[in-house]
C-alpha cells in the first residue's frame, strides 16, 4: 500500500449540500462524511453514557477514601486545594488533588451523594471515548474509530473504572488527550507547537492525578515526534523543549506551593513520613512502585523469589493471569498483531508518515505501559489496566482498517484471520475461568470466531459483502466475552480501595457482596496455601501457616472467625501482602459487616447511635472524632458530613499526628471522640496495632495506647467510642 491509501476517511461520500441550523450540523457533521458517520459517532456517545450510567448508585459512596476527601473539598477550598481527607486539613489523600477537583465542585453545585461523586466519571469515560475516536479517525477513517470507541466502551475494566472515583479515569482521558494532540502536531509543521503545548499541559495535569505515571508514555512519544515530524531537526528539539515546559508548569505550580507553604498551616501530606510531596512522589508512589520499597505501605514489595511478588506473580504473563486476564486482555493478543502487522503494511512509507507514526505512538505506549505493569513488583491492582484501554482500543481500530483496505492481499487477509481466530480463542479461554457464568457463550464465540477467520481468509478477499459480514461476525466474537463481563460490570456495585470488573464468582469474585471463590496475591492463594472464600473466617481455605481458615496465630481483622487469636503474619495488624478480592475489601472476607478490613480497606458502617453522638454539639469542635486509619475516619465522615481526623492517613501508618500534637489537640478541646472500633469490624480496644485500625505504627500505636489508658470507653452501637472532652 502506499502512504497516502489511507487518507480519505472510510466510507466517503460525495459532498452534500449544507443543512442550516446548529443542530442540523450537529447531527450532519462534516459535509464530505458519509451520512451515517455523525448519527454513528453520536448513538456511540449515547449508548456509552446510558451504560455507564446504569445502576451507578449501586456503588454508593465507592471508594469512601476518596469520597471523603470530596466531600471535604466540597466544604473547604484548602481542603479542595490540598487534597484534605477532612474540611479541617489534617491530612490529605496520599495522591495530588486533580482527580478530586471535578468530583468536589459537582458536590459543591449539587450536595453530596453518590451519583454527584460518580457521574463526573461516567463523562470523563464519554469523553475518552470521543477522544479516542477523533484521534484514530482523522488518520483512519470514521469505521475505525468508531470499532477503536466500541471496543474501549466494552472494556471490563474501563467500564469498571468510569464509573468509580479513583485517580483512574482522568488519568485516563488526559492520557488520550496527550496522545491526539501529539498525533495532530505529527500532521502538520507550522501549527505543530501549539499542540504539543497542549500535550505538555495534559501531562502536567495528568501529573496532578497520580504522579509519575502520567509519565509513562512520555518516551515513546517524544522519540516518535523527534524522529517522524516534518520539519528540521533543530525545529523538532526546540518543540519538545516547549512541550516539556508547559508540562512543568502546568505540573509544577501546585507542587511549588504545597513544598513551599508552611507546613504548619497545611494539611499533612498524606502517604509521605516527611510531610513532603516530593518525598511521596518519588517513593510511595514513584519508584516505590517499581521495586517495591514502598516505606508505609499496606505490604507491597517486591521478593518471593521466581518472579514472585507480595502483589502477585511478576511476568510477561501476568496481564493474562486469572486475576488481571478478565479486566483487560480480552482483545490484548489482537492489538498486538494487528500493531506488527500495521508497522509492516507502512515500512517503506516516508519518515513523516501519519499512519505509521500512530501505530509507533499507540503502539510504543501500550508497549511500555504493559511492560511496567508486567514487572512492577510495589502494589500492582487490577484496575490499574485501565490505563492499557486506549491503546489497545486504538491499534484494534487502526489495524484493523489497514488490513481491511488490503484484504484482497493473502497476508493481509490471512492476518485478518489470524487475529480473528486468536481472539476468539482468547476469548473461549476466559470464560473458561468462570465456567458456570453464560457457558453457552464459551462455545459459541470459539464458533462464531472460526468461521468468520474462515469467512476472511477465503470469501473476504473475493467478495466485499461477504468480507463485511465475515468482519462484522469476528468483531461480535471478539467483543462477546468482554460485552458479557462489562454487562455484570455495570449491574453490581462496587466498594472499597480494590475493585474488579466481572462476573460475580469469578477468578477475582469480581464485584459487590458475596464473591467468594475470590484469590489473593495475583490468583495464587496465600502464599503457603490454597483458596480463601468470600465468608466470614474463611472457612474451607487456608492460610499461610493456619490450618482450615485460621492465620498464623492471629484474629481475623474483625476481631472474628479465625481460631487461636492474635496478628496478621508480618506481625503488625498489616495486610502481608497481596490483593484482597472486591467481597473482602466490602467486609465480607474478614469478619463481614461494612467495616472491611477493619476499615483498612473500605469505610466503617455507621449506625444511628453512633451518628447522633457524633452530631450532638458537633460545631463546638474541629473534629467531632479521630480515628486511625483514613477508611474507618471517611465512614463517620461521610454519614456525618462533619471533619473526622484520620490518625496516620489510609494505612494508619502515617507519622501524623504525632502524640504530642494529639494530647494538644485534645487540651484544646478540638476532638470530642476517639473511635477505637469500627462497627461491624472493630478496631478492637485502642485499635493500636491491629489489623482494624489500619495498622496503626509508631505515633499512632502510641496514641490509641494512650486513649484507651487514659479515657474511659463507651461502646456506642458496636463501636467503641472515647469521650476526649470527659474529665481525666
Amino acid at each position: 500500500m502506499t502512504s497516502t491509501s489511507l487518507a480519505a476517511p472510510a466510507g466517503a461520500a460525495p459532498a452534500a449540500p449544507p443543512r442550516s441550523g446548529p443542530l442540523a450540523r450537529l447531527w450532519r457533521g462534516r459535509a464530505e462524511d458519509a451520512r451515517w458517520v455523525r448519527p454513528a459517532f453520536l448513538g456511540l456517545l449515547a449508548v456509552t453514557t446510558a451504560l455507564y450510567l446504569w445502576n451507578l448508585s449501586a456503588s454508593g459512596y465507592a471508594n469512601s477514601f476518596y469520597s471523603a476527601a470530596v466531600q471535604a473539598g466540597g466544604e473547604s477550598w484548602k481542603a479542595f486545594f490540598f487534597g484534605s481527607l477532612d474540611a479541617a486539613n489534617a491530612i490529605t489523600v496520599d495522591k495530588p488533588p486533580a482527580a478530586l477537583w471535578p468530583m468536589a465542585l459537582s458536590v459543591r453545585l449539587f450536595g453530596l451523594g453518590s451519583w454527584q461523586i460518580l457521574v463526573p466519571e461516567v463523562l470523563m469515560g464519554v469523553a475518552t471515548v470521543a477522544v479516542l475516536y477523533a484521534a484514530v479517525r482523522r488518520r483512519f477513517g470514521a469505521g475505525a474509530g468508531l470499532v477503536a470507541g466500541v471496543v474501549l466502551a466494552l472494556t471490563p475494566v474501563a467500564a469498571l473504572m468510569f464509573r468509580f472515583n479513583n485517580p483512574d479515569a482522568l488519568l485516563a482521558l488526559l492520557m488520550t488527550v496527550a496522545v491526539y494532540c501529539v498525533l495532530r502536531a505529527l500532521e502538520e509543521d507550522r501549527g505543530a507547537a501549539k499542540w504539543l503545548v497542549w500535550a505538555g499541559v495534559a501531562f502536567g495535569f495528568a501529573f496532578l492525578a497520580k504522579t509519575l505515571q502520567a509519565f509513562l508514555i512520555l518516551p515513546p512519544l517524544a522519540l516518535v515526534y523527534g524522529v517522524c515530524a516534518p520539519g528540521g531537526i533543530g525545529r523538532r528539539i526546540g518543540r519538545l523543549a516547549l512541550a516539556g515546559l508547559a508540562m512543568l508548569v502546568s505540573a509544577g505550580w501546585w507542587v511549588a506551593l504545597v513544598e513551599l507553604w508552611p507546613a504548619s498551616s497545611r494539611p499533612y501530606v498524606g502517604g509521605s513520613q516527611n510531610n513532603s510531596f516530593l518525598e511521596l512522589t518519588f517513593g510511595y508512589n514513584g519508584l516505590g512502585r517499581i521495586n517495591g520499597d514502598e516505606t508505609g505501605s499496606v505490604g507491597g514489595g517486591g521478593g518471593g523469589g521466581m518472579g514472585g511478588g507480595r502483589w502477585g506473580e511478576t511476568g510477561i504473563v501476568r496481564m493474562f493471569n486469572d486475576s488481571v486476564g478478565g479486566q483487560i486482555s480480552w482483545l490484548l493478543p489482537a492489538a498486538l498483531i494487528l500493531l506488527v502487522a500495521g508497522l509492516v503494511v507502512t515500512r517503506r512509507a516516508p519518515r513523516t508518515d501519519t499512519a505509521r507514526a500512530a501505530f509507533l505512538v499507540w503502539g510504543g505506549s501500550l508497549l511500555i505501559t504493559l511492560a511496567v505493569f508486567s514487572f512492577m513488583a510495589g502494589i500492582f491492582h487490577e484496575y490499574y489496566t485501565v490505563a492499557l484501554a486506549p491503546y489497545l482500543a486504538a491499534l484494534v481500530g487502526m489495524g484493523a482498517a489497514v488490513l481491511w483496505e488490503e484484504r484482497t492481499r493473502l497476508p493481509a487477509s490471512a492476518a485478518l484471520a489470524v487475529t480473528v481466530a486468536v481472539t476468539a480463542w482468547w476469548g473461549w479461554t476466559l470464560l473458561g475461568r468462570t465456567p458456570d457464568w453464560l457457558p453457552w457463550l464459551r462455545w459459541t464465540v470459539l464458533v462464531a470466531g472460526a468461521v468468520a477467520a474462515l469467512g476472511l481468509l477465503c470469501a473476504g478477499r473475493v467478495d466485499r459483502r461477504l468480507g463485511l459480514a465475515a468482519a462484522g461476525l469476528g468483531l461480535a466474537a471478539g467483543l462477546a466475552g468482554p460485552f458479557a463481563y462489562t454487562l455484570a460490570t455495570v449491574d453490581a456495585g462496587h466498594q472499597g480501595s480494590i475493585v474488579t470488573a466481572g462476573p460475580a464468582g469469578g477468578a477475582m469474585g469480581g464485584r459487590g457482596p458475596g464473591g467468594g471463590g475470590m484469590r489473593m496475591f495475583g490468583g495464587e492463594g496465600f502464599p503457603g496455601g490454597g483458596q480463601m472464600p468470600g465468608g466470614p473466617g474463611g472457612q474451607g481455605g487456608q492460610m499461610p501457616g493456619g490450618q482450615g481458615g485460621q492465620l498464623p496465630g492471629g484474629q481475623m481483622p474483625g476481631g472474628q472467625g479465625a481460631q487461636g487469636g492474635g496478628q496478621l503474619p508480618d506481625g503488625q495488624g498489616r495486610l502481608p501482602g497481596g490483593t484482597p478480592p472486591q467481597g473482602m475489601a466490602r467486609g465480607e472476607g474478614f469478619g463481614g459487616g461494612g467495616g472491611g478490613m477493619g476499615g483498612l480497606l473500605n469505610g466503617a458502617s455507621v449506625g444511628t447511635e453512633a451518628k447522633s453522638a457524633l452530631l450532638k454539639d458537633a460545631d463546638a469542635y474541629t473534629w467531632v472524632a479521630a480515628t486511625v486509619g483514613a477508611q474507618n475516619a471517611a465512614g463517620y465522615q461521610l454519614v456525618t458530613e462533619k471533619p473526622v481526623m484520620a490518625i496516620g492517613g489510609f494505612n494508619g501508618s502515617d507519622p501524623s499526628p504525632t502524640l504530642a500534637q494529639f494530647k494538644q489537640y485534645v487540651a484544646d478541646g478540638k476532638i470530642h471522640y476517639f473511635i477505637g472500633g469500627a462497627e461491624g469490624g472493630g478496631t478492637g480496644e485502642g485499635g493500636g496495632g491491629r489489623m482494624g485500625g489500619g495498622g496503626g505504627l509508631g505515633g499512632n500505636s502510641e496514641i490509641s495506647t494512650w486513649v484507651a489508658e487514659t479515657f474511659e470507653k463507651v461502646t456506642v452501637g458496636n463501636a467503641t467510642f472515647y469521650d476526649l472532652t470527659a474529665a481525666q
